[in-house]
C-alpha cells in the first residue's frame, strides 16, 4: 500500500497495474518466430523476405514500421496505396485476419484465421528487418 502526501492510504496503482502490463504487451506479438517462420512458408509463394524482391506480393522485408504501399518497385492497388497504414502488430494481426476488411479493394486475398498463427507469423515478420 502506498501513502500520498498527506499520509492517506492509496490503492489505486493496484487497480492500474493490470492495465498497464496489457498496454506495454499489447505492441508487440506474442507469438514464436520460428514458428511463425513455418506458418510463413504458405506466403512465400507471393511475398519475399528479400530487400527489393517483389513477387505477386510485395517483399516483407522490413515491413513492421513501413506505411502501407510503399515498398518500392511493387504495384500496390490504390486501396493500398491510399490506406496510410502503418504496419505494427495490431495492424498487421488485423490485416492478416481479414485483408478486404481492412483495407478494402486490396490485391491481398489470403488470410491467417488462427490467432496463433497469426501471432506466430507477426513474430517472424518482426526479425525481418
Amino acid at each position: 500500500m502506498f501513502r500520498n502526501a498527506k499520509g492517506l492510504a492509496s490503492s489505486s496503482v493496484w487497480l492500474i497495474a493490470p492495465f498497464l502490463l496489457l498496454a506495454t504487451s499489447a505492441g508487440h506479438a506474442a507469438g514464436d518466430a520460428a514458428a511463425g517462420q513455418k506458418v510463413y512458408a504458405r506466403c512465400a509463394g507471393c511475398h519475399s523476405t528479400t530487400e527489393g524482391q517483389n513477387k505477386i506480393g510485395p517483399s516483407l522485408a522490413g515491413v513492421v514500421g513501413r506505411k502501407s504501399g510503399t515498398e518500392v518497385g511493387y504495384n500496390y492497388s490504390p486501396a493500398m496505396k491510399n490506406a496510410n497504414i502503418t504496419w505494427d502488430d495490431a495492424t498487421l494481426d488485423k490485416f492478416l485476419t481479414s485483408p478486404a476488411r481492412l483495407v478494402h479493394g486490396t490485391k491481398m486475398f489470403m488470410n491467417l484465421p488462427s490467432s496463433t498463427d497469426r501471432q506466430n507469423v507477426i513474430a517472424y515478420l518482426d526479425t525481418l528487418k
